[in-house]
């Protein structure tokens, strides 16, 4: 394309609130502009990009036999209420009223709308195993929308369901998914993870998660040094050894110190690690103790997978009216109330907590003897450092983005929704189904997050909405124009930008780098006395002059071997 033709405005001065670096690069360079809050229009460039990721998309979905369909976004009321996800997804769903007041969502997913098509289509053991799949838009009313297109109310969203006749077909079909998905974002250029993930509002038995290497990640994953075994941060668990002591009698002791565990520690003359943390929370309005060991911390995300409902923190009045202590000198012993402790403290005696009075504390805490109704749950952070569960080697927390998470929902959906086929043997049996998807934008900016530079964005061959700038430095002079111009139009194949603006070339070069084209070919001083052309890849700046007769070659090779390090071809 010719680039004084196209929409194409470079920003000056970002919004203040484009903290992230794929969302600062992406305005400037004219990629996206912001309509609404998580709202965002799709530029020439931008759209070229996204259509690049499609494009990539389809084929590994086409590659292990998916069907490509088209869902509808308006979906009836009544479809999300036979699984209880019209209550299940709270705010967090845009519900809208027809003329006639009747309720619909806008879908933030799609699973009850593929069950509904399924239990409509499929009838006999014969017509599965099936991949369905689309690209469509979705819509999830975040309550914070931020970092660009990390966290969008509008979003493009390729989802795929798998549809089968039992388990083992299901692990036949999630197999396929991870291949595919694996596939998919080496295409992309990516450096991810794969890693267990719970399954959340989704449901199901299993679930992973994709999970790109960035520093403005908003997910933490675990990862160990020694045997590379990866995890959410939800689900990952560390060995935490303990020194085993024989039980004493619980006893109560003054401890005149402010209530905090170094405080106690410290009076005590104990490490912290003796210590339990009681925290006293308010879960579906009823109060709750959470117990950890004194030397963690709690992970709130690994609560509300244990809790599912709303919690929060108790607050001063709640505990002294709960528990008739200050906070710092509570616990469960003595009371009713309902108590989680962290698997690590099971069969754990001679622990300290707060003995419910002010300036007292319960020493020789015995888990077995003094609090036989915890409900044991992994509740703690892990911390770099600590040790993996499977191999003992060293942990270490990482800043990620999700790219893709995969369920095997199994029949949640199709029993709930009468979703039913006939088996070999005349039975009626729900359909196993599994949900597979992919954030579009998602991944744009991730690979925005991956591949920068102070100057601008440095795409991969694979995703770049053009491969190739062609720039003539002085467009006044015939030689150079009309060299360019042959150039790009032998070009047309393989997404040529030809720069043709009537401006300075330091413009062009910094507009050049800004928006991210992996090849410049530069008319400038060598072709007016060599008959060359500059070729300079943006990923390392290393610049090549070539004879203008053999530039096609040059650059069609350098793009083919581009391609072929991330095997996208």
């Amino acid at each position: 394309m010719e680039l004084s033709k196209i929409l194409f405005a470079t920003l000056k001065e970002i919004p203040k609130d484009a903290e992230v670096v794929s969302h600062r690069f992406m305005l400037k360079a004219g990629y996206i502009r912001q309509t609404a809050s998580g709202v965002y229009s799709y530029l020439p460039f931008g759209l070229k990009l996204m259509d690049n990721i499609r494009r990539i998309i389809k084929e590994e979905m086409d590659r292990i036999g998916g069907q490509e369909l088209l869902l509808p976004v308006l979906t009836p009321k009544e479809i999300w209420e036979e699984t209880g996800r019209w209550k299940d997804f709270g705010d967090e769903m845009f519900r809208v009223t027809d003329r006639k007041k009747r309720e619909f969502a806008l879908s933030p997913t799609h699973e009850e709308i593929i069950t509904d098509l399924a239990r409509r289509e499929i009838k006999s053991y014969k017509e599965l195993p099936q991949i369905w799949y689309q690209i469509q838009t979705k819509f999830r009313d975040e309550p914070r929308p931020r970092s660009g297109l990390l966290r969008v109310r509008q979003f493009e969203m390729k989802d795929s369901y798998s549809l089968d006749t039992d388990f083992e077909m299901l692990n036949v079909s999630y197999e396929k998914h991870r291949e595919a998905y694996n596939r998919i974002f080496k295409r992309c250029g990516l450096d991810y993870a794969v890693v267990k993930a719970a399954s959340g509002l989704m449901g199901g038995r299993k679930s992973e998660e994709f999970m790109a290497f960035s520093e403005n990640g908003e997910s933490n994953i675990i990862v160990c040094s020694s045997c590379k075994t990866a995890s959410n941060s939800e689900v990952a668990r560390c060995k935490l050894d303990y020194e085993k002591k024989d039980s004493s009698p619980l006893a109560e002791v003054h401890t005149p110190v402010e209530g905090t565990i170094g405080s106690i520690a410290g009076f005590l003359n104990v490490e912290k690690s003796s210590l339990m943390k009681s925290i006293l929370f308010i879960v579906d309005n009823e109060p709750v103790f959470a117990l950890i060991p004194g030397d963690r911390e709690i992970d709130e995300e690994k609560l509300s997978l244990v809790w599912k409902e709303k919690f929060r923190y108790a607050s001063e009045d709640e505990i002294q009216k709960f528990v008739s202590a200050p906070k710092g000198f509570i616990s469960p012993l003595n009371n009713s109330m309902k108590v989680y402790a962290d698997i690590s403290l099971e069969k754990r005696n001679n622990l300290i907590s707060g003995a419910n009075r002010k300036d007292y504390h319960y020493t020789g805490i015995d888990m077995s003897r003094d609090l036989k109704r915890a409900v044991y749950a992994d509740l703690i952070k892990i911390n770099d450092g600590d040790r993996c569960l499977e191999c003992g080697g060293e942990l270490k927390v990482q800043k990620t983005i999700e790219i893709g998470h995969i369920f095997q929902l199994g029949t949640k959906y199709s029993e709930a929704m009468q979703a039913l086929f006939i088996d070999s043997e005349g039975q009626r049996k729900p359909i196993v189904m599994g949900s597979y998807g992919i954030g579009l934008g998602r991944v744009a900016a991730t690979i925005a997050e991956q591949y920068n530079d102070k100057d601008g964005l440095k795409w991969p061959m694979s995703v770049a909405p053009f491969k190739v700038s062609i720039i003539p430095l002085n467009v006044t002079e015939d030689k150079q124009m009309n060299g360019a111009r042959e150039l790009y139009k032998n070009l047309s194949d393989i997404d040529a930008l030809f720069d043709d603006r009537d401006i300075s070339p330091g413009v062009k070069f910094k507009d050049a780098d800004l928006v991210g084209s992996p090849i410049k070919v530069i008319f400038g001083r060598s072709f007016a006395s060599e008959n060359k052309v500059e070729i300079a890849l943006r990923k390392d700046n290393s610049k090549q002059l070539v004879l203008l007769e053999e530039a096609e070659t040059y650059l069609r090779k350098t793009i083919k071997e581009e391609l072929e390090k991330n095997n996208a071809l």
